[in-house]
């Protein structure tokens, strides 16, 4: 046994989190927490090894699929069933009762409370998942409560909560907290953040009568205050019908509240003022934000428990000193990839972008504030993000509507250079017409193309003979040689080039003949796109495929693991060798991709080769021979055809043959160039590959000097960490596993498409009213309307597609191109109107709508849908 006052949150292996949580509390200054002592894990130890074959029971448990809550429901109550009937031990129990005599009359009140070791941890906080008993009155009960707490370890919801966060139930110990019982007058929980917004300033109480058990059961609405700087900004006082009090004899009732007191506010303005002050302290000593429980007493505030906000997105660090407000837009929603990268994939990602990055819950966010603070680079910022991403423009806007968050400071006063005058560039621009700052010619396409693969192969040339501390060096050369290919003027002229015609034609032919995104089918199989050649390139692999049943029924039952040594089987197949052939040509070209290509860290295809299979096996199913080509000449001719129908049609206006003249330029530059948009990320992916395969090279020296366990722990490194871990030849493990536990944390976060210093996670909504009620609204990216099966996709991987069917998913990068060409249309929660997954669906005449919030959720997998395209809406069909 061990008193609270013994222990801190640093005791967490014998009195588990809550009893380490508790203990810190009450060495808190002006924190008060009701006496108690705790049963530690060494007892815990004691009954469950004398159980028989619970060993054997918790192996089954851990092999059931946590997704089979039938199976996990029988076993978890069995186990839960032999920890209950275990005999406490003698000696045990004698320490226990002993104990109860330090805290006066052994038969008073107490609150018997599980506390296991995987709880209100920072990275999970298990709310919920193990019990606590109310007013258990005599050693007896007392007793027989503790092993109910050691038994609801094993609960279903614990066990499914273990088993999603990664966390194996033998490494798991329970420990039990006994504290003398508080009556409350009033009790309930208060947040140091909002929980809902996530804003660090503003606290959040919620309060009841009585014991917390009413709120946390859902018996009553609470009254809710949220406080900001000592301040109560918002209130809800709810009308409180019933309360659980505590009965003389144990145990707990439910009663109802005088109906004159049930309007009336559970605390006054000043004790909710003083509670919150109290949580600043808690937060303070924790150093993260709380959600503490609390009860109010005659004397007093008593908190019964403290745990981190785990659902909170982690803010960025600001630099020391700052204590500015601060602005940051989500990378990942612009790079199409939301989901959170290893360290090593963040850092690589940092050094290598053109601007600024800062992390946060495994992603990455560019600061905006400096952008915002200027009327001038405002307004440019919010009218660029708003063509691409409404949502982050209206999430910004949102942002700047609070006048004192984010001010707008004074434009200075150009001072003048009499050394310098402007040069004449001829007449000005006609009003709305595009800057021209690189000519229509192919030819600057094919050069920068060339200039790319030319960096890319010295690059693979050079890196060759680096090794050791000399390939660090080596790379952050060539990662400064890296940005000067994407900050290439000329390259930058070109992209801007063809989003900008895409701008001028949706604008004017709208203005002009009424006609809603026109660009969608004038850039149909525009040429020279790296993305779309992919999808139908491996169209191409199936017609190679198609004509050998053998070869494809290899292909239906190699499995990842063995496909590379089966592809040396295949070749004794008939047709094997040119399957195995196209293949490889395939992957040679584009080996480099795969989902999540931004983060170094995550395979390549050439590296899983058997992660294009069904892809492969659906272009062999569902198309016949010679389908890329069919389909990127029919592109073509629509694109023709839309190009011949609109130049007659203008010509037939006022100043037609003016308008007409001008949208023929407009379709060449954006025939031109609108395909060369997705080049460079080609280009980044390309060198990506060759900078992961010398650093897992490296990484496999040091698991043979036996510095690493395994050579994907340097993915939990920083750059400059593992540069230090292969010059030293030593690793902090411990800081490894941490870092894997956090990681696995973030992939449970949705992270804001604008995120502020205070934590406020904006998300942005769409300002529309002319949709039919019910529809889901989003971002038009590529015109026209389809209906079809829905199909719910979240990992490419487990992507089966018929002809038809609707792709949904949360985002797409260039990965997911190869499944473009099979379906009908495209649904994402992601995406703006230049990213990938919409320059591809525009280049395949797929109708698509991105952005649409939770449409993963919202649409079932297998439900008809209707999407339309041209006017940003989803309807589910009945």
């Amino acid at each position: 046994m061990l008193d609270l006052e013994e222990v801190d949150e640093t005791r967490t292996a014998v009195v588990g989190g809550k009893g380490a949580q508790l203990g810190g509390l009450s060495r808190i200054d002006g924190v008060r927490v009701p006496d108690g002592f705790c049963v530690t894990t060494d007892a815990f130890r004691r009954v469950m090894a004398g159980i028989p074959a619970i060993g054997d029971r918790l192996d089954r448990l851990s092999r059931v699929d946590p997704d089979d809550r039938e199976g996990i429901r029988t076993l978890s109550a069995e186990v839960r069933r032999a920890v209950e009937e275990a005999a406490v031990p003698d000696d045990l129990a004698e320490a226990v009762i002993g104990a109860l005599s330090r805290y006066g009359d052994r038969d008073a009140a107490y609150a018997v409370r599980s506390s296991a070791t995987a709880e209100d941890l920072p990275t999970a906080s298990f709310a919920g998942q193990q019990d606590t008993y109310l007013n258990v009155v005599g050693p007896a009960s007392l007793l027989r409560h503790i092993s109910r707490c050691w038994a609801s370890l094993f609960t279903e919801r614990a066990v499914v909560y273990r088993r999603r966060n990664g966390i194996d139930h033998r490494t798991v110990q329970m420990a039990v907290v006994v504290q003398r019982m508080v009556f409350p007058d009033a009790s309930g929980i208060l947040f140091t953040a909002d929980p809902v917004t996530g804003n660090r300033k503003v606290a959040t109480v919620d309060a009841g009568f009585g014991l917390g058990e009413a709120l946390v059961s859902g018996l009553v609405n609470p009254d809710v205050f949220a406080v900001r700087d000592d301040e109560i900004v918002a209130r809800t006082i709810a009308a409180k019908q019933r309360a659980v009090l505590a009965l003389p004899t144990g145990g707990t009732r439910e009663v109802a509240v005088d109906p004159r007191r049930q309007r009336q506010p559970t605390l006054t303005d000043e004790q909710v003022v003083r509670l919150v002050g109290l949580g600043r302290r808690i937060e303070a000593h924790f150093g993260r934000p709380q959600d503490i429980e609390w009860c109010l007493v005659e004397d007093g505030f008593r908190i019964v428990q403290s745990r981190p906000i785990t659902t909170l997105f982690p803010v960025p660090v600001p630099e020391a000193g700052d204590r500015e407000n601060r602005v940051y837009v989500s990378v990942g929603h612009q790079q199409m990839m939301t989901d959170p990268m290893k360290p090593l994939g963040l850092s690589v990602w940092q050094l290598t972008a053109m601007a600024p990055m800062r992390e946060a819950g495994g992603r990455l966010f560019v600061d905006a504030t400096g952008h915002l603070t200027s009327p001038a680079s405002r307004a440019g910022l919010l009218g660029l993000i708003g063509r691409d991403d409404p949502l982050v423009r209206d999430a910004l806007e949102t942002v700047l509507d609070r006048d004192d968050f984010i001010p707008l400071l004074p434009e200075p006063e150009p001072e003048p250079d009499p050394e310098s005058a402007p040069e004449s560039s001829g007449p000005p621009a006609a009003a709305g017409a595009p800057p021209a700052p690189v000519a229509t010619d192919p030819a600057v396409v094919t050069g920068l193309v060339e200039r790319s693969r030319a960096s890319v192969a010295a690059l693979e040339r050079d890196i060759r003979t680096k090794t050791g501390p000399a390939l660090f060096d080596f790379l952050l050369e060539a990662f400064e040689e890296h940005k000067r290919v994407l900050a290439d003027p000329l390259s930058l002229q070109a992209i801007m080039a063809g989003m900008e015609a895409t701008w001028w034609l949706n604008d004017r032919l709208r203005e002009w003949l009424g006609e809603k995104n026109a660009a969608d089918t004038l850039t149909l199989s525009a040429p020279g796109n790296i993305t779309s050649e992919m999808g139908l390139e491996l169209l191409d692999v199936a017609d190679a495929i198609r004509p050998h049943p053998e070869v494809v029924e290899f292909l239906r039952s190699v499995g990842d693991e063995d496909f590379r040594d089966g592809l040396d089987e295949l070749v004794k197949l008939p047709g094997g060798a040119e399957a195995r052939e196209a293949l490889e040509g395939y992957l040679n070209r584009y080996g480099m991709r795969c989902v999540g290509e931004i983060d170094i860290t995550r395979p390549r295809w050439v590296e899983r080769p058997a992660t294009l299979v069904p892809a492969i096996l659906d272009n062999v199913r569902n198309f016949g021979p010679g389908a890329a080509g069919q389909r990127f000449e029919q592109g073509r001719q629509k694109a023709l055809e839309k190009e011949l129908d609109v130049l007659s049609r203008l010509r037939a206006l006022p100043d037609g043959d003016q308008k007409a003249d001008e949208t023929k330029r407009m379709i060449d530059r954006v025939r031109t160039f609108i395909g060369y948009r997705e080049y460079p990320k080609y280009g980044i992916v390309s060198r990506y590959l060759v900078y992961r395969r010398a650093l897992l090279a490296e990484a496999e020296r040091l698991v043979r000097s036996g510095v690493l366990t395994e050579r994907e722990d340097v993915f939990f490194l920083t750059f400059p960490e593992f540069h230090e871990a292969v010059r030293s030849q030593r690793v902090d493990d411990g800081l490894i596993r941490q870092r894997e536990d956090e990681f696995r944390s973030y992939a449970a976060l949705t992270p804001p498409r604008v995120l502020t210093s205070d934590g406020e996670a904006v998300t942005g909504a769409y300002r529309r009213e002319d949709v039919p009620a019910g529809a889901l609204v989003g971002l038009p990216v590529s015109a026209g309307t389809v209906e079809g099966r829905a199909r719910v996709v979240l990992d490419i991987a487990d992507a089966d597609l018929e002809a038809g069917d609707i792709l949904v998913t949360t985002f797409t990068d260039p990965s997911w191109s190869p499944l473009f060409v099979g379906i009908a249309g495209l649904v994402t929660e992601v995406g703006g109107l230049m990213t990938h997954g919409a320059v591809i669906a525009r280049e395949y005449g797929l109708p698509a709508v991105v952005g649409v919030d939770r449409a993963t959720r919202l649409i079932r997998d297998g439900q008809r849908i209707r999407v339309h395209g041209t006017d940003g809406y989803i309807e589910v069909l009945a």
